[in-house]
């Protein structure tokens, strides 16, 4: 079975084979995102705590969470659902997937580290792969820079440089969602003061109503 390992922390990944199933014991009978200590994977993985984030079998379907068995079913999908990508609007398929219980019958199982151990393990806690793109969102680029409320965001935006041959460089930044700006407060200002003048115009159409009612109904019991 191979092992496709992940460490969030550095952004590194690693596939190792492993054929002693003695290894794979630990693994085996348990769930998706079941936290599992690592250390009969070998010395250098002493102290390590992964957790399994899902698998395919030998003929490549992928394993679903949910489906507590260990064997292959085929379930009807639908946007929103994993293990699936609908192709039109509004269009189901059924599909066959794996369940969730890790068994010998898996060809690759995916985890992520959770728990770093003793030992670096070489390429996957002792480098560090740069991420390609930074923040997008306001609240996150003030969380990565620690700036407050005051402070102008767009000046910290992590920009893409786009170098090409025989061409000016230049570079690239997203568009920053969740900004507040003046004209995100005046556009909020005039939605609340709509909502009130409707608000204000139902109560009195309704009043006039009721009053028109009541003339009404003083005519009919005459």
């Amino acid at each position: 079975m191979k092992l496709n390992i992940s460490f969030p922390a550095t952004g590194c990944q690693k596939l190792i084979e492993v054929d002693d199933e003695r290894k794979l014991r630990t693994f085996y009978e348990k769930r998706m995102a079941t936290e599992v200590a690592a250390d009969a994977l070998g010395e250098e993985w002493k102290g390590y705590v992964v957790r399994i984030s899902g698998g395919n079998d030998k003929q490549g379907f992928p394993m679903k969470q949910g489906v507590l068995t260990h064997g292959r079913v085929r379930l009807l999908l639908s946007k929103g659902h994993s293990c699936y990508r609908p192709r039109r609007t509004g269009e189901r398929k059924r599909k066959s997937v794996r369940g969730c219980i890790v068994d010998a019958n898996l060809s690759v199982l995916n985890l992520v580290i959770v728990k770093k151990g003793e030992k670096d393990i070489p390429g996957l806690t002792d480098t560090t792969v740069p991420r390609r793109l930074g923040p997008k969102r306001a609240s996150r680029i003030r969380k990565l820079f620690n700036l407050s409320k005051e402070d102008d965001v767009r000046k910290y935006v992590v920009r893409k440089p786009l170098n090409k041959e025989g061409k000016k460089p230049r570079t690239k930044a997203p568009k920053i969602q969740r900004l507040v700006t003046p004209r995100v407060l005046q556009h909020k200002r005039r939605r609340i003061a709509l909502k009130k003048q409707r608000t204000k115009k139902n109560k009195e159409e309704a009043a006039e109503y009721a009053k028109l009612l009541a003339k009404r109904m003083k005519v009919s019991l005459r």
